[in-house]
């Protein structure tokens, strides 16, 4: 029989068919061959032992969170309380980028800022919406309903963000776990202890461990460079140029004036640095 794997929890995987759920363990030859069930895996298996058979192929996959054939990424973002990370956020949009993941944009705590504050991050969020991407603020209720129809969505973003608060917003039954920011540290606690798959408005929905680091191990300095794309509106007139040291780059002029957010060249300025580093 043919499944999805909607949560696991130890060495217990919870496989979702369109009439019941089964729990269900996996065979001893995906540990010998180092294969690792991920929840949102389509599977076949035996539902009358309840066992994996199969892991079916995937679109693609993340290591952090760990999930796979993921549609697109609500990536939520506080701009307050812990504060707004221009660095998180691009982190993540290349992540997604990378994966071919379609990223949204949720900013929120809106409403910690004040009126010089609320002015800055509104030009920000007008930067991301001109280069391509959704954008959306946590109170817009009705509009993430209907992004999420059809999709299977991953929450992700910044801990503390707020994205299991949001998540019982849109649907009152979940009741998951939200924790409070550590005024030490100034994030937030760890509060989702599992990946799982809920369905919601039409689509399944994924909400994860928050998380505050990720590096780019896998992902070479051209790609990193190419999911930046708005780079790719100003052709340089060097062949794969990195846009770092060429001094006739269009990319750096339009830095200069303007043109591209200056957050977002440093961002992929140390990104594309951090993998120098580590050659």
């Amino acid at each position: 029989m043919k499944g999805q794997i909607v949560k696991i929890v130890s060495n217990l995987y919870t496989v979702s068919t369109n009439e019941k759920t089964y729990s269900c363990h996996s065979r001893g030859k995906f540990r010998k061959d180092k294969i690792t069930p991920l929840v949102g895996d389509y599977v076949n298996f035996d539902e009358k032992e309840c066992y994996i058979l199969e892991i079916l192929p995937r679109k693609n996959s993340l290591v952090r969170p760990v999930v796979s054939n993921v549609d697109q990424g609500l990536i939520v973002t506080s701009v307050k309380h812990p504060d707004f990370s221009s660095n998180l956020l691009d982190k993540l949009l290349v992540t997604l980028e990378f994966h071919n993941i379609e990223p949204i944009l949720c900013f929120s705590k809106w409403d910690l800022l004040s009126l010089e504050e609320e002015e800055e991050m509104a030009c920000i969020c007008a930067y991301y919406k001109k280069i391509g991407y959704t954008v959306v603020k946590n109170t817009e209720l009705e509009k993430i309903k209907q992004l999420l129809k059809n999709k299977t969505t991953v929450f992700t973003g910044q801990t503390g963000a707020g994205k299991s608060s949001l998540m019982n917003r849109l649907d009152h039954t979940l009741n998951l776990e939200t924790g409070e920011i550590s005024e030490a540290l100034g994030r937030g606690k760890h509060t989702t202890r599992h990946v799982e798959l809920i369905e919601m408005y039409g689509g399944k929905v994924l909400d994860t461990p928050g998380f505050s680091s990720l590096d780019f191990t896998d992902m070479k300095k051209e790609e990193i460079r190419d999911t930046f794309t708005e780079f790719m509106n100003y052709p340089c007139p060097f062949r794969d140029c990195m846009h770092q040291f060429e001094g006739e780059c269009e990319v750096k002029k339009n830095v200069q004036n303007g043109n591209i957010l200056s957050s977002r060249y440093e961002n992929y300025i140390k990104f594309i640095n951090s993998k120098n580093n580590r050659s």
